[in-house]
């Protein structure tokens, strides 16, 4: 089966994790699969190095000056749309709003729903839904907002976990960033308002007056998107309370699961999400994860970590977590052990041939 999956980056946020370890799972089940992604800023590859099995084709996107999100969305869409082409394939999958946008009638992965303002983000969004002959979501809970706001019913595959890549890391490993920072509260996925980057530093503070030797690290945050209003606020509001706040901005790959892996607790506030897959991460390592208490997150994590709605409830569970229970950290690695990529390619296989014989 010839397979090409589009996404609209390539750097490391969790969508386009998601593209490649599902293209690679794929590759190994014997599909044909290419991956299309604009390469933004000059990049000439992904964030790590791809499967050869996995054919790459990177579409150049120069970055202008001044340009706004929603222009900056709208030429993404276009040039996208311009460059590819869907003879040769069997399947076409696209992986988020702008690659659906550029080629409707596609299949589509819905990882999250979102509320926008910007007038072009908003059609975007509501396009990438409706026009896709196809959906797959990978939670029940994104699936049933799916249906019970557009009547649409998709198939649910969870996404796999690299878990061994995160359960062998060496002490050694773990060490680096423990000698820098000590013991450490870790968030993933930079500052926005979709992390709930305010309420962790809320909850930091909180739990500072428990563990005062603890520091706060935020990783990752590349995006299409400006939040420097927001950042701006968090860090406004971090030096009202005396936080230092540690921002990494992106960390290599082969050194992820090392940060991942040294910490003490893992920060997981977001305020939207479809599945989670940086705490999962954290859970393969065997780090305790803190999350927001969302349908979502109880029904990916269940009792394998701890819920939290606000700063208090968060500094509560994060205390808590620094003595952390052998049983639940032995749920979270069974639980991250139990997602497989190879599961997950699969159940897309088997929707690609169902979606390819009805358009027979």
């Amino acid at each position: 089966m010839r397979v090409a999956l589009l996404t609209y980056s390539t750097k490391p946020r969790g969508g386009v994790v998601h593209t490649l370890s599902l293209a690679e799972a794929l590759a190994r089940a014997g599909a044909d699969v290419t991956v299309w992604s604009l390469a933004r800023g000059g990049d000439e590859g992904f964030f790590r190095a791809v499967d050869p099995r996995v054919r790459l084709r990177l579409v150049p996107f120069a970055e202008v000056a001044g340009e706004s999100v929603g222009e900056r969305i709208l030429r993404s869409i276009s040039v996208l749309a311009r460059a590819f082409d869907a003879s040769g394939y069997d399947v076409v999958h696209a992986q988020d709003c702008i690659s659906a946008n550029a080629v409707p009638g596609c299949l589509r992965t819905v990882h999250h729903l979102d509320t926008f303002t910007t007038p072009e983000l908003a059609a975007c969004h509501e396009r990438a839904i409706v026009e896709p002959v196809g959906h797959v979501c990978v939670s029940v809970a994104v699936a049933r907002e799916l249906e019970q706001g557009w009547g649409i019913r998709a198939t649910v595959i969870p996404n796999g976990v690299d878990a061994e890549r995160f359960a062998a890391v060496s002490e050694a490993e773990k060490g680096l960033w423990r000698g820098r920072f000590g013991r450490y509260l870790l968030a993933v996925g930079g500052i926005e308002p979709r992390k709930g980057t305010l309420d962790l530093v809320e909850a930091y503070a909180l739990a500072r007056r428990r563990a005062p030797d603890l520091a706060l690290v935020v990783a990752g945050g590349e995006t299409l998107f400006d939040y420097r209003a927001y950042r701006l606020q968090v860090e406004a509001r971090a030096a009202e309370l005396g936080v230092d706040l540690q921002v990494l901005g992106p960390v290599a790959h082969a050194a992820l699961p090392g940060l991942v892996a040294g910490a003490a607790v893992f920060g997981f506030p977001s305020t939207k999400e479809g599945f989670g897959l940086a705490a999962m991460e954290a859970l393969a390592a065997g780090v305790p994860v803190v999350t927001r208490d969302l349908p979502v997150l109880r029904e990916v994590f269940g009792g394998a970590a701890a819920f939290g709605s606000d700063p208090e409830s968060f500094a509560h569970q994060i205390t808590a977590a620094l003595e952390p229970s052998a049983e639940r950290r032995a749920a979270g690695t069974a639980l991250a052990a139990g997602h497989s990529w190879d599961a997950a390619a699969a159940a897309h296989l088997r929707v690609y041939a169902a979606s390819a014989a009805a358009a027979a």
